[in-house]
């Protein structure tokens, strides 16, 4: 990945060039574009910095919608460093300054992290105390298991596309994480430009299984009916000693617009990153989801802590913790007003590489629970009354059904409780009567 530089103008004056969306010049390079606007193209060269200017967003169709618009992605821009040099700061800090400028800040990388994850022999058995534990049995007993016009993406790691657990409800996806090679010590293919979302690292293959596994060789998914996008926005990074899925936080935003563009109705996000300046991560994509009515889930994080990972620490975000096998608040799960419900996330098992199967902890695998429940709350609402179950009802019924671990409305760490999918369930029945 080369360094670049991600530059947001006051207003769109750039004299009507035409200038490339990013993953065009990837492929063809005869788009090239390195000049912007004279007041930019003049604080570049004062640094000796050529970049090659491109998009940062795509347009839904051939123009700019109004919600596209007022999210501002018609102004925004990459500008990719044609040397592997890093930006340096004083450059972004005068690009900030030109009057026509409305932020410029560093392509910077947000991670996950990849705890190991524990083979153990097939068994369907094995996991069943966490779908158990927020009714996920009951639920498709008496209600639903999800219906096939409702879509989850899964922006991770990629997934096993032939895993038997998760094949059939796969839909075309994308991957964001092969692009230009320069910056960052990544594992895998990221060499060759390619689109196919494949998992080579496991989180988002376990992270789907949970969602939408069939149940095979392990508990069905929350929502085995529903259909899964595959959204690869994260690969393998050696950070010191430790491996940690990690991608340029600006792809994680094409990640988001692109899912949202192609008909995801919720999004699963195990992913963060603290934000360190030059404002609030993924803010454009989430008021873009909001507009188009698009529920986003995330992970709260697993430093234990009282911290502020992105997007979960965002308005509009569904932030989801942690808890243990004893249903208590799981010591690493990250915490904060943010959070809004907790969800199983010890000792998970769900799909893995290879047609195989694994165990791991982290609000990673507690995120897709609560996802898979919105999933379900929207299938069951389309199939008992053919309504388009819109994010706030959504909310509202979570919220007024999780089990609370105290007496108060919003616990710091648990947020308004523990997932309680059968009686959102019952309680969306009785408002569709």
């Amino acid at each position: 990945m080369k360094w670049h530089i991600r530059l947001k103008l006051e207003h769109l004056s750039t004299n009507n060039i035409i200038i490339p969306h990013w993953q065009q010049f990837i492929v063809k390079r005869e788009l090239v574009k390195t000049q912007l606007h004279p007041d930019v193209d003049a604080v570049l060269d004062r640094y000796k910095f050529p970049v090659w200017v491109t998009r940062e967003y795509d347009s839904a169709d051939r123009q700019w919608s109004h919600s596209e618009s007022d999210c501002g992605f018609h102004r925004i821009y990459r500008l990719i460093a044609q040397h592997n040099r890093k930006v340096p700061s004083a450059l972004v800090r005068d690009l900030s300054q030109l009057p026509i400028v409305e932020s410029a800040t560093i392509g910077d990388i947000g991670y996950a992290d990849l705890p190991e994850l524990q083979a153990t022999q097939m068994s369907v058995g094995t996991g069943a105390r966490s779908r158990q534990t927020i009714g996920v049995p009951g639920a498709h007993e008496l209600f639903t298991s999800g219906d096939h016009r409702v879509t989850v993406a899964v922006l991770d790691t990629g997934i096993d596309l032939d895993h038997p657990e998760l094949a059939d409800a796969l839909l075309p996806g994308y991957d964001f994480v092969d692009i230009i090679n320069g910056a960052g010590q990544f594992v895998g293919d990221f060499l060759g430009f390619d689109d196919k979302p494949d998992d080579e690292v496991g989180h988002g293959t376990h992270v789907a299984g949970i969602i939408a596994a069939k149940g095979m060789q392990m508990p069905p998914g929350v929502v085995p009916q529903c259909r899964v996008l595959p959204v690869r926005v994260l690969g393998a990074m050696k950070k010191g000693n430790k491996r940690v899925g990690s991608g340029l936080i600006d792809n994680i935003n094409v990640g988001i617009k692109w899912a949202i563009d192609h008909g995801a109705d919720v999004i699963n996000m195990s992913l963060g990153v603290k934000s360190t300046g030059g404002g609030l991560p993924h803010q454009e994509v989430v008021d873009y989801a909001q507009r188009k009515g698009v529920t986003l889930v995330a992970a709260s994080g697993n430093d234990g802590k009282e911290e502020s990972y992105y997007p979960g620490a965002l308005p509009h975000v569904i932030t989801v913790g942690a808890i243990d096998e004893l249903n208590r608040v799981a010591p690493f799960s990250t915490y904060g007003k943010q959070v809004d419900f907790v969800a199983p996330g010890t000792d998970i098992y769900s799909s893995y590489l290879e047609n195989n199967y694994a165990f791991s902890t982290g609000t990673s695998h507690a995120a897709p629970f609560v996802a898979g429940a919105v999933a379900l709350l929207k299938s069951y609402a389309l199939i008992k009354a053919g309504i388009e179950l819109g994010d706030q009802a959504i909310k509202y019924l979570l919220q007024q059904t999780a089990d609370k671990v105290d007496p108060h409305f919003k616990h710091r760490k648990a947020g308004f409780g523990k997932l309680n999918l059968l009686d959102a369930l019952r309680l969306l029945d009785y408002k569709l009567r």
